[in-house]
Formats: structure tokens, sequence, C-alpha cells
């Protein structure tokens, strides 16, 4: 059938050239258009109860990851110049298209009780253009005296203080985050600098946009390094500019259509989908090289370049339509989980994976059949003398120590599953990054001065509406004992309710004294100072009675439903990881149902530390189960191909070791199980499978080849095992021995120079300035060297052992 479809290729050439061209160009449009993503909360599932109870709580109450902060670190902020300067950044960062609002120290109101109107009056502490030192002086002796705003705005023990900066929601969707936090940045840099402050900015949104422009340099750096490391490598072994070429012309198509597949999917570049186009030519060379070298070998043998173009398609288009196929399952099982970002990856990786096939089947036949035929120079590498020195190393680890080969293959496996057992599941939302980068630096700092950026947030749901004027100081009882339990842990700030405004109101309602810092403390002490708030005499009222021209209404108004049925607690925590959140979420929860009665209360925990917790678990379920269906998938070809469950225990044995050799340096090296590491299995399988089916295919080609030649009928149906021979001379005039022996130096050459050639494109991703990427790299670079050497040794030893075992050979 395949000498069939070479000629078919061969003779309709000019044609399917012309259609790859056209179709290119069609994908080319396309890849123009697709964009970067910007939305970094598709993890979990739409319908996952996390997810539903996170976009209620966004329709109710907002956003809550839109705000970034800018920490100053000093002990003069309230000199003239200086607080000059921090009014003016301020001011300059209202300016900003896309910035909603900005909380600072020179904003800062205070209330004050006016007994003719019965109303309290905000006022601002600091006016907004200081014309003395001894104003500024006057005002920063009353903002110190207000106990809501410490640990909000300001850390009196380290004399930093924080300007909160709201985000628009739909500017943080767009690329114009980039503009707007790029902004935001610059402003903040050059008061620091104008002033010779240290300044520290942080907060989700700076987190995602700078991450995002990273995935976007690092795409292009990386698809740039593996092109030329491609370049190089392919030039040494062919020394023909010819088939360098075609080779990079078969990646960059492959790239070509892999950009071009998001966009007709209506997809965007995720920091995932956007390793697809570097895979495409980690895995797009070696498709080149083994073609080039049967061709090559197949012109050695012939001297014909028709002959051995037919020979080369004859040989190669099962294997490389197996071993692609198994690389796309690899990948393509991804889209299997309901993970959105997982799920995109697995269709365009595997989609064109498997498309490279196609690049790869009609571009390198075409083509080399218009060129000239190979010089002696371009085939030179076939005669390696060093790679026939490695081949023949291993041909006498395989013929005479097997049993050694076995041996040393158990105690490292043993070795590797205690490490196994050392595996710890965790993950941050910034451990991807490096300790010194400003994004981790500024994140510590706040978290050493603030207790962190990460958004937490309790809602109280009362059951009913207008719940929360039935019991009313119970309630908030409830919540300020809660809180206090929140502000006393070490890894959550002093949240921020209706409480702390209830408190702040009580304060001025006596005279501003902080030792009235507390909670109404009966129903006469709320009505007085509810009807200084015209909340007819219900502090709930503040979010529908309207008194709109009070400030702290207005920040008070986001924390409590249009129904008054819901209470919302805003906590900023550290990033503490996936595996001490549940943890500190339960113990919340716990204490939670010891304060509200479940008959009358329902208390949810949300907000991005939640969604990230849920979706970190969510992309670990799904890579755990994509790894079972690909090994499953993977096992289904490789029975349909050989057709014997022999060869097919031949075939998975040797590529389920790499695995648990590489989970077990994980463990002993201390690389914890998260979505950028759990996936390099499922990846490594789908690529290392690849040298496996090379070496049987050829193996069944060879016993075929020789049991024609010795006049026994048999082709890639027949099992050999079902024919064992004790050696040479057998009862089938085939010697299994020779066979294995003959394969390894036959597809030994490519199979070392395919295999260096995807350890140098994984090698790549170490220079990332993510940790999973870099985990990426260097655990599928191990997986891959550790293939190799087990297909190349294990996998020999083992088809002796299996396909005849009474030659009495060890």
């Amino acid at each position: 059938m395949w000498e069939s479809i070479a000629r078919l290729v061969l003779k309709f050439r000019l044609p399917l050239l012309i259609l790859l061209f056209s179709v290119t160009a069609f994908m080319a449009y396309h890849a123009s258009k697709v964009q970067m993503s910007y939305d970094f909360t598709r993890t979990v599932p739409k319908d996952n109860a996390k997810s539903i109870e996170y976009e209620a709580f966004r329709k109710k109450f907002g956003e809550d990851g839109n705000l970034l902060v800018i920490g100053v670190e000093t002990d003069k902020l309230f000199r003239f110049g200086v607080f000059s300067d921090y009014i003016a950044l301020g001011d300059q960062l209202r300016e900003i298209k896309g910035v909603v609002s900005v909380l600072d120290v020179p904003v800062a109101i205070t209330l004050v009780k006016n007994d003719s109107t019965q109303k309290l009056e905000s006022r601002r502490i600091f006016s907004a253009h200081p014309r003395s030192q001894a104003e500024i002086d006057s005002g920063r002796n009353v903002f110190l005296s207000l106990p809501f705003y410490r640990g909000l705005l300001y850390n009196p023990d380290t004399h930093v203080w924080l300007m909160a900066v709201n985000v628009s929601k739909e500017v943080m969707n767009t690329s114009g985050r980039i503009v707007t936090v790029g902004a935001i940045a610059k402003a903040a840099e050059a008061f620091g600098a104008r002033d010779g402050l240290p300044v520290h900015i942080s907060g989700l949104p700076l987190i995602r946009t700078k991450m995002a422009v990273k995935i976007a340099s690092e795409t292009t750096w990386f698809l740039l390094g593996s092109v030329l490391l491609m370049t190089i490598i392919l030039f040494f072994f062919f020394r023909s500019f010819s088939t360098l070429l075609l080779s990079l012309g078969v990646v960059i198509i492959g790239v070509v259509f892999s950009l071009g597949t998001m966009d007709l999917f209506g997809y965007k570049i995720t920091l995932l989908n956007a390793l697809t186009p570097t895979l495409v030519v980690v895995i797009g060379i070696p498709n080149c090289i083994y073609f080039l070298n049967k061709y090559h070998t197949a012109f050695n043998d012939t001297g014909d370049k028709k002959k051995a173009l037919v020979e080369m398609i004859r040989r190669m288009g099962i294997v490389t339509l197996f071993c692609n196929l198994t690389a796309a399952i690899g990948f393509g099982v991804f889209a299997l989980t309901r993970s959105a970002i997982l799920n995109e990856f697995g269709v365009v990786a595997g989609i064109n994976i498997m498309l490279l096939f196609f690049i790869s089947f009609i571009l390198i036949p075409i083509v080399l059949s218009y060129l000239p035929p190979p010089k002696p120079r371009h085939t030179r590498y076939l005669d390696n003398k060093l790679l026939i020195n490695i081949l023949n190393k291993l041909e006498l680890w395989t013929t005479h120590h097997r049993k050694l080969v076995y041996a040393i293959t158990v105690v490292v496996l043993a070795v590797a599953v205690a490490g196994m057992f050392r595996l710890k599941s965790e993950g941050f939302i910034v451990d991807d990054l490096p300790k010194k980068d400003p994004i981790y630096t500024d994140l510590k700092f706040f978290e050493r001065n603030f207790k962190g950026v990460m958004p937490l947030e309790i809602v109280v749901d009362t059951k009913r509406k207008k719940g929360l004027k039935a019991n009313t100081l119970a309630t908030m009882d409830s919540v300020d004992r809660l809180s206090q339990y929140i502000a006393s842990q070490p890894e959550m700030a002093r949240p921020l309710s209706l409480v702390e405004g209830l408190k702040f109101v009580r304060q001025a309602y006596y005279g501003g004294d902080s030792a009235n810092y507390a909670l109404p403390n009966s129903d006469i002490d709320l009505a007085l100072i509810a009807s200084y708030l015209q909340m007819g005499g219900h502090p709930a009222g503040t979010a529908a009675d309207g008194a709109k021209k009070n400030a702290l209404n207005q920040l008070l108004n986001s924390f409590v439903d249009s129904n008054q049925q819901q209470l919302r607690i805003s906590v900023s925590m550290e990033d503490v990881g996936s595996a001490r959140l549940p943890v500190i979420l339960g113990a919340l929860e716990k204490k939670s149902r010891e304060l509200f009665d479940s008959s009358r209360y329902k208390i949810e925990f949300t907000g991005t530390s939640v969604t990230y917790l849920e979706g970190s678990s969510f992309i670990i379920k799904g890579l755990k189960d994509s790894i079972q269906w690909a090994f499953l998938l993977i096992a289904g070809c490789m029975l349909f191909l050989f057709r014997s469950l022999r060869i097919l225990l031949c075939s998975l044995i040797p590529n389920i070791i790499p695995l648990i050799i590489t989970a077990g340096i994980m463990g002993w090296a201390g690389v914890r199980l998260k979505p950028s590491t759990v996936i390099v299995f499922s990846i490594a399988l789908g690529i290392a499978i690849d040298i496996t089916i090379r070496f049987l295919v050829n193996y069944k080609q060879e016993s075929a080849n020789r049991k024609a030649a010795a006049g026994v009928a048999g082709g890639m149906a027949t099992p050999v095992q079902e024919h064992p021979a004790a050696g040479p001379g057998g009862t089938d005039g085939v010697d299994p021995f020779r066979i294995v022996i003959d394969t390894i130096h036959k597809t030994g050459i490519s199979i070392l120079y395919t295999s260096l050639v995807l350890i140098a494109g994984f090698v790549i991703f170490c220079f990332s300035d993510f940790g999973g990427i870099q985990a990426l790299g260097w655990l599928t670079s191990v997986t891959l060297v550790i293939a190799t050497v087990t297909n190349l040794v294990f996998l020999p030893a083992l088809l002796m052992s299996l396909m005849s075992p009474r030659s009495g050979r060890s």
C-alpha cells in the first residue's frame, strides 16, 4: 500500500505542492490575527461549584482581582516636598485610562458629627494642595488617630505606606491592560526616583500583565532559539544547504499551521498553547531526520534517486504516521479535560502534530524529487565512527550482559520508587517565577508588611431578603469575632467589611476618640449612630438607603448586596500555596460554624485565592487522568500496529521505566507536583514512544524481509514469536538475535540523532523565566535521555528474551 502511495505522491507532485502552499497561505492569514489571552480564570469549568459561587460573587459585589497596590517604605512621607509629590502621584494615576479609583493617604476621609443637621459629614483629612508643613502635620495627627486605616493604608511598625489602584475590568481583559499597568508602574517608579524612595508594586493586575508580557516575549525567543539550534544540528548532520532549507521549510509551515489553528478555533495565546510553535519545531525536525536518513540509506543501496524516494516513503510512511499519532495522543489527551486552558492546548498541539506528518509526507519527497541526487559528503554521517562504536557497545550489552542490564534496571527503579514517595503536590500563584524577579520580591514585600495581596472573599448569607436587618447586632458581632480570628492568623490581614465601617462611624459619633473604635454595644447605641448616617436605624441600609454623598458609605456600599441579604468580608492574604490553603480554609469554615447558626446563615468562601486552589487541583487531576488516557490510547495504537501482545509488552515497558525514573528524580530533587510539572509525563510518554515505534517497526520489517528471503511467508501482521528461533539457523531459518542486532545498527544512528535533536529542543525551555517551563525543559530532556537508553539497551534485551526464550543466551 505504501509503495502505491509513494508513486502517487511523486506522480502528482506539482498539484500537491501547489495545494500545500495554498493552504499554508490561508493559515498564514489566520496566524497573523491570533491574539494574546489576558483571561486567567479559565482553569475551572463554568459549571464547577466554586466557579459558580465566584461568578455569583462578582455579579453582586464586583471584581476582587483588579486591585494594584503601590508600597512606599519611608518615615519621611509627611515632609512637605515628599507629601506633595505623593499627592501628585495619586492625581496622575487617576488620569490614566483604565484606572477606576485610587485610595491612598492624601484622599483619606474622617467623619465629623454635625449636631445641627443630625448627620455625620465626611471630610478630607488633607487638603488637595497643602500650603505648609504645619497643615500636613495637623492632618497627619488626625490620620494616625483613626484605627480604620491602620493595616489598610499603612504599617505603623515598618513605615510602609500603601496606595491601592482599582483597574477597570474591561481594560484588564484586553491588551489595553499592558498600557495601563505599564503607565501605573512608570508613574510610581518616577515618584520613587524623584524622591529617592524605594517603591514596590504588586497585585494580581500587575502579576498577570507581567506574566502575559513574559509569555509573549519567551514565545518569540524560544521559537527563534529552537529554529537556530535545529539549523546548526541539521547542517552538522547533513552538510547540505538544500536539505537544511527543506527541513526548516517543514517546521516553518508547521508553525504557521499551529498559529492559524488557534485563530480558526477562536483561541488566544495562553501560557500553555504558546509552547505549541516551539513543540512543532522540536517534533517536526525528527520527522525530517528519519525521512532523510532512510532516503540517504536507500540511495547508497540502490544508486537510483527515484527508487530511493519510493523506498523512503514505503519504509518510513507507516513509522512516521504512528510516531506522530502517538505524540499527538500524548498532547491531545489534554483536550479530554474540562479545563479550558488545557483543552485548548490539547486541541491545538494534537491537531498540529498530526498535520506535521502530512506536511512532511508531501513536502520532503516532492522537494527531494526536484533536487539533484545526494553527494557523498551528504551521506558521510551514516559512517560516523563514534556512533558506530557506541552502537557496537550497545550490541555487546544486549547480547552478552542481559542479566546485568535487568539487574541495573531493577536497582534504579527501586531507588526511583523510593523517590516517588517523597513527591509532594503543591503550587503557588507566583512560584514559577525566579526568586529574584521583581514580581516575586515585591509580592513578598507586601506579605511582610501587609500580609499579602491575594484576595479571599467570605460571603455571609442570611438566606432571605432584608435578612441583615432582622438581627443586626448579633450578625455584626459574629462577623467581628470572625474578623478578629482572621486577623490573628499569620497569613491573613485584618479583614475589611461593614463591621469596620460601623466602628469608624462609632468613633466619629463619640468625638473621634480611638478608644471608641468598636461596634455599637446596644440597639440604642446603634440607633443613635444610624440616625447620623440616615440609615433608617439599620446599618445594612448603607447599601440601599442612599447616603451617596458620604464617601464612607460609597466604600461600604460594595460590602452589602442590594437585597440586604448578603454581607461580604474581604481579606488580603499571602500566597500560601495549594497545600496550605485548604488547611486555612478548613479552619475558617470550622470557626464560622461556631459563630453562625447554620439554620439561619450560609457561609461561602470564594475569591481569586479559592478559585486558584480549585483550578490547580482541577488541572492536576485532569493531567493525571490524561496520562492514563494517553497510556491506554497509545497501547491500543501499538497493538493495532504490531498485532502481538508480546510486542505490545516490549513497547510499553521501556516507556514506563523512564516515567518512573523521572518521577523518582523529582521526588529526590524536591520538585513539587503542580500543573507545570505533571504535564511532563504525558508529553514525555507521547514523544518517547516514538523511539520505540521506530525500533520495533524496523525490527518487524527486517524480520519480514529475512523470512521472505528464506522462503517463509510472513509480513507486518505475522508475529515473529510464532516461529521462535534457537539461534542462527533456527526452525524457520531466521535468527531473531541477528534481526535485533541489525535493527540496532540500522535504526540506532537515526535514533541517536533524533534523540539529540529532541533533547536539545527541550533544553531550550530551561532558559525560561518561568519555573514550570524550566521544569518542562529539563524533566522532559532527562526522560528522553533515559528513554533513548532503555530503547537501545533494555528493549533489545527484552526482545531477545521474549522472542527466543529457549535460545539459552543471556
